[in-house]
């Protein structure tokens, strides 16, 4: 984690490390590398760390492109707790709001040679419990990976 920069805004406590960041690119490579810091800290393998990582990172680009559209006066807000038993990871934007049925499914045939829309697919993937909740303004996610659980993750989607 670098140095926290006038743009950052901090909360940490003994388990939770809580961030408002500005929606960039450099917000969401610095959640991603904290998502990896704090799973190695807690103990999860390093298959774990990066499929950890690789999930926030979907979430906070989904939270800065397609919540904030980049919005320069819109934030987001991520946070870390580990309860001892889980990673919890909360991502939230000021965007219009998700209706993650209106998601396409990536599997499909006529979006298996699109560019983007498997973020959402590849954190339901890499994680034990996902939520997705609209709220007014924006959209948070909730990501849960539980210490010990198989390395593959869950098996047969997310939850919403």
């Amino acid at each position: 984690m670098g140095a926290p920069t006038a743009i950052d805004y901090i909360k940490m406590t003994a388990n939770r490390v809580s961030y408002t960041l500005d929606s960039t690119l450099d917000s969401v490579n610095k959640v991603e590398h904290t998502a990896e810091e704090l799973a190695a800290k807690i103990g999860f393998s390093e298959d774990d760390r990066h499929r950890i990582a690789m999930a926030v990172r979907e979430a906070a680009v989904n939270a800065v492109l397609h919540g904030n559209a980049y919005d320069p006066n819109k934030k987001m807000m991520v946070s870390f707790e580990n309860t001892g038993q889980s990673l919890v990871i909360k991502v939230r934007d000021q965007g219009k709001g998700l209706d993650p049925s209106a998601v396409p499914d990536p599997l499909a045939p006529e979006n298996l040679l699109k560019q983007s829309g498997r973020g959402i697919f590849l954190i339901n993937s890499f994680m034990d419990e996902v939520q997705i909740r609209t709220l007014d303004p924006g959209t948070e996610i909730t990501l849960v990976k539980h210490v010990g659980a198989p390395a593959s993750g869950r098996q047969g989607g997310g939850s919403k």
